[in-house]
Formats: structure tokens, C-alpha cells, sequence
């Protein structure tokens, strides 16, 4: 590998080590991997992975290489170029929007950073830009997954014009790739995991609270939670250390422990000895035949590593049917109330937009650049979401859910088999999670084969050879911990994330001896 670390694979700890030797410096990273989004973000596959970049990158890049000389490095994120959602708010001032990929927001003025974006500063972090989403991260419509009026339609690096999943998009495919250190996402349902998993890299969601979403987009404070999206389990700990925490403007953070875990300790490759996992087979039953023999062959690593499975392992009470049709009231009506809320702190807003209503209006009249024939022309979910109020169905429908996806599902499960987590494709691990509010991870678990049938474009394919499948890890609240302990032991035993490259075009040429001296 020479004298660099490839910046497909380069792990934030190789980086770090890097920059302390002085054998390159945070202004040639930024250099790097602003030339390789250059090379495939827009041209040659175009993957539409990043929506912007901020325009002071190499600044915060020199002050903070200056700082190490001087000062010292602040830590484990110090000098990393680090991409954000396109719904996690950063200062106006330094030169980047945030817009949930819709044109409604671009200019609009953010009273501060959110709470995640000023701690991943304060850890020395550089905020390199902002990677795209399906727009209002999957909340606006029927419309393909990854695609925003502003960012375009996002495809996946490992199948040619592959669905790349949502919503947090971008940051699924600009890690793939090594077009930052790592990315944070936002997840409602599946909007961290799920692209993780197709673009086949490492996602947390944590439990609701432990990370603030004070200045993120909201679709639902009941379920919203930002997380990292990286390629190694270790580069995942590393930046949820440096954005969990208790924020005030953010009451649901309050509730969790006030010094939080060190998941830099959750790091052992022995860490699955002892535990018993369990396989809630029916949640999965209707999953892809390819995912589910690759997950059945899998357990016996689990096996191997010391585990105790127990299979199945079936959630107490868990009617999918009713949970959809309860979810779909709740996140309705929590969007209609929160993105209000979310664009009356704006400090400007050009558009004028101040709601929901305003919203789709303002879709219809730029329709050209919103609501784009043939496949992105939808907004349904926005208008159904109009037409909610937080009434008793509301609140009903609510309180079934956390019930049936605690007591009913995680907690149940975890109780009555007497199990520390529950193991499941990640294909199907979003929703108990989303429900109880509760923390997943998905680490990469294999590949569809060779022959598979290659989908039509319409206008991605939901399927064809080489693209990546994930498994997930589900506990109860604040088992993050435990958690990474967990996926970080399987991670090392199976390393399933280079048995397959993204496709020869996808994958950037440039590399840190391209730019050093240049």
C-alpha cells in the first residue's frame, strides 16, 4: 500500500497516525478527497453522493494543522474530514446550506450549528460538506430512494444505477468510496441503517436522545436519532463518542446517563464470548432468499466466536400490519408538527415557506425542479401529513407502538429468552428499533451472487449482482455499548466489507500521493 493509506478503506485511526507523524497534513486530505468526489460525484458514474462542499474546508484544514504543531491534536477526530446529511444544520456563515435536499430551504439562515455539527468542530473535526438524501429524508412521496430536487438521484457504487436505499443516501455512498473519513446520518426508519447496508458499510442509530437533534430537519422527535455511517465498526465508536451527550434543546436527551460510555472500550475482538443472541425468525420470513442463507450460514461464526444462539427467538407480541398503520399516523402527524416548528427558529428564510402547507405549494409552483416527471413527481406523504392533528388516534397510536415495540418486541424478546441482543438481516431490523425508540447497528454481512438478476432502471434497480446486505444488532435502551462490543468481535472474524469492491468506475482514482506537493 506504500507510504499512504488508501483512501478507499483509510480508517480514521491510520489517518490520525498519519497526520501525527507529519506524513501528510489535514489540508492534503481535504485536497484528496475533494478531488475524488470531483472525479465520480458529478462526472464519470455521476453518484450524486454530495450535495456541497463548504467552501472554507482548506481553512479549517490549515488552522487546525496548525493547531497540532502548536498545540497538540484534541483528539481522535482532530484534522478528519467528516461529511454531514443535507438535513444537520451548519453555521450559514461557513458557506454551506442545509435543505433536506429541497429547494424550499436553499439560503435559508440556521440560528446555529446543530448541537452534533458544533461537536464535531469542538473535537477538531472538519466539516467537509454535505452528502445528499432522499428529499425531507423520505418523507415527501413515492418517489426512488435518494433522490432530492437538489442533489439529483443518488445511485449505488456497487450496482450501475443500483438503488442506493434511504435516506441518508449520500452518506451511504460517499463512504462506500472514501470520499470523507466517515458521515453522520439521520434515522426515522431506516434511513441510517438501511443505506449502510446497501452500500455496504457500518451504521449506528442510536437509542432516541443519546445524540441531540437540536438543528436537524425533523420528520418525528418521537423517533428521529443522528448517528455515524463509516466503514469499520472502531471509526463508528470514534465519532459517536465525540456527539452523544445531554443537550438542553433537546429534552429527550436529558434522560440519559450524564457521563456517557467511552465505545472506544466496546472494541474487543473477544466481545461476543458468553453472549446469547437471539433470532426473531418471523420478522424476517418474507426476506430475500439470498440474504437470508447468507444470515443462517453466519450464525455459526457467531457460534465459533463463543456465542450462545438461540433460534428462534420470536418478539412476544409484534403484528407488523398494525405497526405500519399505526407508524404511519404518528410520523404524519409528528411532521406536520415539527418541521413548523424546525423552520420558525430560522433566522431567514427566502422562500417564505413557514410550514407544511407552504411546503407544497411551493413544490407545485417549482414543479420543474420538485416535483420532476417521470419518477419524482409524488408529494402525497406531504399532503397526507397536512391533513393530521394530534388528536387520541394520535396518542394511541403512539403509545401502542413504544408497547409493542418494547414489552411486545425488544424488551419481551430479550426477557422471556433471557438474551443480551437480538440479531436479525438488516433488511428487516429498522422497525422494532424505530418503534421502542430503541439502538441498531447493521455491519456488512455479504453480497448477492454473481448471477443474480440484474433489475431494470426505473430509474434504479432494486437489485442486481454484487450488491451489498448488512446484519443488524438490536437491544434495549442505551446498549450501544454492548452493541458495538458486539458487531465490532463479528466485524473482525468475518471482515466481510473488501470481499467485494465497489464497480471499477465507481471507485476514485485519486489518492493522497496525487495531491501532496502539488
Amino acid at each position: 500500500m506504500g507510504k499512504y493509506p488508501d483512501l478507499y478503506e483509510a480508517s480514521i485511526a491510520e489517518l490520525q497516525d498519519g497526520l501525527e507523524k507529519g506524513i501528510f497534513t489535514s489540508v492534503d486530505l481535504v485536497n484528496a478527497y475533494l478531488a475524488r468526489t470531483e472525479e465520480v460525484n458529478l462526472k464519470g458514474p455521476a453518484l450524486h453522493a454530495v450535495i456541497e462542499t463548504t467552501p472554507n474546508a482548506l481553512e479549517q484544514a490549515a488552522v487546525l494543522d496548525n493547531e497540532r504543531k502548536t498545540s497538540g491534536a484534541r483528539g481522535p477526530l482532530h484534522g478528519i474530514p467528516i461529511l454531514l446529511k443535507d438535513n444537520i444544520a451548519t453555521l450559514h456563515s461557513q458557506g454551506m446550506n442545509t435543505t433536506a435536499g429541497s429547494y424550499a430551504l436553499l439560503g435559508s439562515v440556521v440560528p446555529r450549528d446543530a448541537t452534533v455539527s458544533a461537536m464535531l468542530r469542538a473535537a477538531g473535526a472538519i466539516l467537509l460538506g454535505k452528502a445528499s438524501l432522499s428529499e425531507w429524508a423520505n418523507w415527501r412521496g413515492e418517489v426512488p430512494s435518494g433522490f432530492s430536487g437538489r442533489g439529483g438521484q443518488c445511485i449505488s457504487p456497487y450496482v450501475s444505477l443500483g438503488n442506493p436505499s434511504g435516506s441518508s443516501s449520500g452518506s451511504g455512498v460517499a463512504i462506500a468510496i472514501g470520499l470523507a473519513a466517515g458521515s453522520l446520518g439521520s434515522e426515522t426508519d431506516g434511513s441510517i441503517i438501511s443505506p449502510s447496508s446497501y452500500c455496504n458499510i457500518v451504521g449506528i442509530k442510536p437509542t432516541v436522545g443519546l445524540t441531540s437533534r437540536a438543528g436537524v430537519i425533523p420528520i418525528s422527535e418521537h423517533q428521529d436519532s443522528i448517528g455515524p455511517m463509516c466503514r469499520t465498526v472502531a471509526d463508528a465508536a470514534v465519532i459517536l463518542n465525540s456527539i452523544v451527550g445531554r443537550d438542553p434543546l433537546d429534552s429527550y436527551s436529558l434522560s440519559q446517563l450524564e457521563i456517557a460510555p467511552d465505545y472506544i472500550q466496546a472494541l474487543q475482538a473477544d466481545g461476543l464470548k458468553g453472549a446469547r443472541l437471539g433470532v426473531p425468525r418471523k420478522l424476517f420470513e418474507k426476506a430475500d432468499v439470498n440474504i437470508i442463507a447468507a444470515f443462517n450460514a453466519t450464525l455459526d461464526v457467531f457460534r465459533e466466536l463463543g456465542a450462545t444462539i438461540i433460534d428462534p427467538a420470536e418478539f412476544p407480541e409484534y403484528d407488523n400490519d398494525a405497526i405500519a398503520q399505526r407508524e404511519t399516523i404518528v410520523l404524519r402527524t409528528d411532521f406536520k408538527v415539527n418541521v413548523k416548528q424546525y423552520i420558525s427558529q430560522l433566522v431567514e428564510v427566502p422562500t417564505g415557506v413557514k410550514d407544511l402547507s407552504d411546503l407544497i405549494t411551493f413544490n407545485k409552483e417549482h414543479a420543474d425542479i420538485e416535483l420532476v416527471e417521470p419518477y419524482w413527481k409524488d408529494q402525497s406523504t406531504f399532503i397526507k401529513s397536512n391533513e393530521t392533528t394530534p388528536d387520541q388516534a394520535f396518542y394511541d397510536a403512539l403509545a401502542a407502538n413504544t408497547a409493542m415495540g418494547r414489552s411486545g418486541g425488544i424488551d419481551g424478546a430479550l426477557k422471556q429468552y433471557n438474551l443480551d441482543a437480538i440479531i436479525s438481516p438488516t433488511s428487516d431490523a429498522s422497525k422494532p428499533a424505530a418503534i421502542a425508540a430503541y439502538p441498531v447497528i447493521t455491519v456488512p454481512l455479504g453480497f448477492q451472487p454473481h448471477d443474480v438478476l440484474l433489475s431494470d432502471a426505473k430509474p434504479t434497480r432494486a437489485i442486481g449482482p454484487n450488491m451489498p446486505f448488512g446484519i443488524s444488532f438490536l437491544g434495549t435502551a442505551y446498549s450501544e455499548f454492548s452493541l458495538i462490543k458486539y458487531a465490532y468481535a463479528y466485524e473482525q472474524a468475518t471482515k466481510t466489507r473488501l470481499k467485494q469492491l465497489a464497480y471499477s468506475e465507481a471507485i476514485p482514482k485519486t489518492q493522497l500521493g496525487d495531491v501532496i506537493g502539488k
